[in-house]
Protein backbone atom coordinates (compact mmCIF):
# COMPACT_ATOMS: atom_id res chain seq x y z
CA UNK A 1 0.00 0.00 0.00
CA UNK A 2 1.38 3.26 -0.82
CA UNK A 3 -0.19 6.31 1.22
CA UNK A 4 1.20 10.41 0.85
CA UNK A 5 0.91 12.32 3.89
CA UNK A 6 1.48 15.89 4.02
CA UNK A 7 3.95 16.63 7.59
CA UNK A 8 5.77 19.31 9.14
CA UNK A 9 9.58 18.82 9.93
CA UNK A 10 11.01 20.73 13.35
CA UNK A 11 14.14 22.11 13.27
CA UNK A 12 14.62 19.40 16.20
CA UNK A 13 13.95 16.72 13.07
CA UNK A 14 10.61 15.85 14.81
CA UNK A 15 7.98 15.05 11.82
CA UNK A 16 4.70 16.20 12.82
CA UNK A 17 2.11 14.65 10.52
CA UNK A 18 -0.74 16.97 9.52
CA UNK A 19 -3.45 13.88 9.80
CA UNK A 20 -4.06 10.76 11.62
CA UNK A 21 -2.56 7.50 9.95
CA UNK A 22 -3.93 4.72 10.42
CA UNK A 23 -1.93 1.00 8.92
CA UNK A 24 -2.51 -1.77 11.67
CA UNK A 25 0.76 -2.96 11.51
CA UNK A 26 4.68 -1.54 11.50
CA UNK A 27 5.83 -0.32 8.60
CA UNK A 28 8.49 1.52 6.48
CA UNK A 29 8.47 5.23 5.04
CA UNK A 30 10.19 7.68 3.25
CA UNK A 31 10.52 11.35 4.02
CA UNK A 32 10.75 13.55 0.91
CA UNK A 33 11.77 17.10 2.26
CA UNK A 34 10.92 20.25 0.25
CA UNK A 35 13.33 23.04 1.14
CA UNK A 36 11.75 25.92 -0.53
CA UNK A 37 8.54 27.55 0.82
CA UNK A 38 5.01 27.55 -0.48
CA UNK A 39 5.00 29.73 -3.14
CA UNK A 40 1.67 30.71 -4.56
CA UNK A 41 0.28 28.83 -7.71
CA UNK A 42 -1.31 31.92 -8.93
CA UNK A 43 1.83 33.53 -9.03
CA UNK A 44 3.51 30.76 -10.72
CA UNK A 45 0.67 30.50 -13.51
CA UNK A 46 0.82 34.19 -14.24
CA UNK A 47 4.84 34.51 -14.46
CA UNK A 48 4.69 33.88 -17.65
CA UNK A 49 2.25 36.12 -18.99
CA UNK A 50 3.45 39.01 -17.01
CA UNK A 51 6.77 38.16 -18.27
CA UNK A 52 5.30 38.49 -21.66
CA UNK A 53 4.31 42.32 -20.53
CA UNK A 54 7.19 43.44 -19.05
CA UNK A 55 10.15 42.29 -21.28
CA UNK A 56 9.02 45.14 -24.24
CA UNK A 57 11.10 47.56 -25.02
CA UNK A 58 8.73 50.25 -23.95
CA UNK A 59 9.05 48.61 -20.82
CA UNK A 60 12.95 48.79 -20.42
CA UNK A 61 12.40 52.83 -21.54
CA UNK A 62 10.16 53.17 -18.54
CA UNK A 63 11.72 52.21 -16.12
CA UNK A 64 15.25 53.20 -17.61
CA UNK A 65 15.58 56.31 -14.70
CA UNK A 66 15.38 53.55 -11.58
CA UNK A 67 18.65 51.85 -12.66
Amino acid sequence: MLMSVQAILSTTGEIHLLEPVHVGHSCRAIVTIFDAPDVSETALLSQEALAHDWERPEEDVAWAHLQ
